[in-house]
């Protein structure tokens, strides 16, 4: 199978809240104060024990245990010592007098310091053991039961309060001082917004769940799927809505605003942009007003507005066509973008020009469909500029024909502007030609899913041919069932695909956190299952020119009787037992572009 193969050499990276527990810390240095502070910010209480008390402790110890953050001891003063016949005893006594305590950490053993000695370390770490209590010993990692990451907690970027979201490091014992540098280079590339844009996530996550019966507290959480985009049932306008199925709508909505928009715009939220979030008003995406208003930013009533059906090709700004690049930061007043546009080229449109994201999501695309529409007309019979901006290309399942209909019947006659197909980018980044001699002489390119939900018959199998099937990542057990199930003629318009048949799931095309994977029929519901969540947007690319390039290629699929050695032909390509293969990131090269 392509499960991937333990080595060992790692860690178990957990997070934990410490409130109302507490962190015993032996020593009085530097690391001493640094392990303090970080069990501080866990809302842990903090006992210090250092050898001659507050005398030897340093600066920082002495002002927190003056400020009563922390509870600082002298070893030789503790409440059991006169009865203990050495300072480990003395320890051991104390720590049965506490109720509970989460971890040990000794830190007089760090070289360069009053050193503890390995003996005497060992005698604690015995100790602790005995009482189940986890220790970490610095500098001696064979009396380590955890390790500390190279941390960094954000801040936010104009309180300067410091913010729910984390990040650690670690090497693993192989290299602290770069772990330290691996966390700074981590920093510099988050956006400085970041702590404020989870705040405000978290505040309308909270505000949901306040809204909810305590019976139903935990009915919008939705942590067992892998991607955002899993479908919904559909739901009547005359259906009336539960507490509970109106709170995993909003909190669908809260989700869709975190994978999509960018952190900035996150953060810049104001709370009548929150509300708007959970109440299912029209969502703008924050920009930054122009110091005075001019008629391109409000409109002008005397001008002959117009709309733009634009093309913003898979993801990548280099994509962009001179046309959509210009009608973007040239010609737009009102920006009406799909959610699946990516935050790279939303940041080149200027940001006196409003930009609103389309709150759509599987189950509420209809509807958002034609609030866009109607915003669309609205902003254009008030003079403005509108660019509709679809990922790829509009008129490849971008519902262009639809639009172009709607605005028509209301008196507009839009301009559409081709983009690049992520239906033929995508495969291309993903190493795959679509069509090659001696391999796939056509290509499909087909949806995995029908207008509201409904199933499609996807095409059958034929052999010298690509097949594209774009929106059917989020329900890819039912499309493998349909291509590869003979009995699934109603769903399928040919023969059944064979099981070793190369299949690659393209996410992110074009975009730096591209992900490939690569398997068969066979295995690719459970390699997709293996690999974490889903990162929409995805595709489906089928056929044998998903290995025709592989390494030194294979190209002579379609000579005859090639059919007799594609079992060979699959083990070369993903390996003799591996069912999988995955590939993270552009090729380096593009970075040069």
């Amino acid at each position: 199978m392509g499960f991937p193969k333990p080595q060992g050499g790692a860690s178990l990276m957990l997070t934990f809240k410490l409130a109302n527990k507490t962190v015993l810390i032996v020593g009085g240095g530097t690391v001493a104060a640094t392990r303090a502070f970080a069990a501080l910010e866990a809302d842990s209480s903090v006992v210090v024990v250092v050898k001659k008390g507050k005398d030897a402790a340093c600066e920082e110890l002495k002002w927190r245990a003056d400020e009563q953050q922390i509870t600082l001891l002298d070893w030789d003063k503790l409440p059991t010592s006169s009865t203990s016949e050495n300072d480990v005893q003395a320890l051991d006594a104390y720590l049965a007098s506490l109720s509970s305590v989460s971890f040990v950490c000794v830190t007089d053993t760090v070289l360069g310091y009053s050193q503890r000695s390995r003996t005497s370390a060992e005698q604690i770490y015995n100790v602790c053991r005995a009482r189940n209590i986890p220790v970490n010993t610095t500098d001696i990692p064979q009396l380590c039961d955890f390790s500390f990451t190279a941390t960094h907690r954000f801040e936010h970027h104009e309180t300067g309060q410091r913010s729910p979201i984390q990040i650690g490091v670690t090497t693993n014992g192989q290299g602290c001082r770069l772990a330290g540098r691996v966390k700074r280079d981590i920093i510099a590339s988050i956006p400085k917004e970041i702590g404020a844009a989870v705040e405000k996530v978290g505040y309308m996550r909270s505000t949901v769940k306040d809204d909810l019966p305590e019976e139903d507290e935990h009915a919008c959480e939705d942590g067992s799927t892998s991607t955002p985009n899993r479908p919904v049932p559909q739901r009547m306008p005359s259906d009336p809505e539960t507490p509970a199925e109106q709170a995993r709508r909003r909190m669908k909505w809260v989700a869709q605003v975190s994978e999509y928009w960018p952190i900035h715009k996150l953060a810049a939220m104001t709370a009548q942009d929150m509300a708007a979030v959970l109440s299912g008003d029209s969502l703008t995406v924050p920009r930054t007003p122009p110091t005075e208003p001019t008629l391109h930013s409000l409109g002008d009533p005397e001008r002959q507005g117009r709309i733009l059906l634009v093309g913003s090709g898979p993801g990548h700004p280099s994509l962009l066509t001179v046309a959509t690049r210009d009608a973007l930061t040239t010609h737009a007043d009102l920006v009406l973008s799909d959610k699946l546009v990516p935050a790279a080229v939303l940041e080149l449109i200027p940001s006196n020009v409003e930009v609103r994201i389309a709150r759509k999501f599987p189950g509420n695309n209809d509807g958002a469909q034609n609030e866009m529409m109607e915003q669309a007309v609205e902003a254009a019979r008030a003079g403005r500029t509108v660019v509709r901006l679809k990922q790829g290309d509009p008129v490849v399942y971008g519902r262009a024909g639809e639009e172009v209909l709607y605005f028509r019947e209301h008196g507009f006659e839009p301009v559409v502007i081709p983009g690049v197909s992520s239906a033929l980018a995508g495969p291309t980044f993903a190493g795959v030609p679509v069509t090659q001699r001696g391999v796939a002489e056509s290509l499909m390119v087909c949806t995995g899913v029908g207008r509201k939900g409904r199933n499609v018959q996807l095409p059958g199998y034929e052999r010298a041919r690509t097949t594209v099937i774009l929106m059917g990542v989020a329900r890819l057990p039912q499309v493998v069932a349909a291509l590869t199930d003979p009995a699934e003629t109603a769903r399928r318009s040919g023969p059944a695909y064979p099981l070793h048949t190369p299949i690659a799931i393209v996410e992110r095309a074009s975009m730096p956190d591209q992900r490939v994977v690569y398997s068969t029929l066979k295995d690719i519901v459970l390699a997709m299952e293996s690999s974490g969540e889903q990162r929409p947007p995805g595709m489906i690319v089928l056929g044998w020119a998903v290995l025709a390039l592989w390494e030194k290629g294979d190209v002579e699929v379609l000579e005859e009787g090639g059919e007799k050695n594609d079992e060979e032909r699959v083990k070369r390509w993903l390996g003799e037992d591996a069912g999988w293969r995955v590939r993270e990131g552009l090729d380096a090269q593009w970075a040069e572009l």
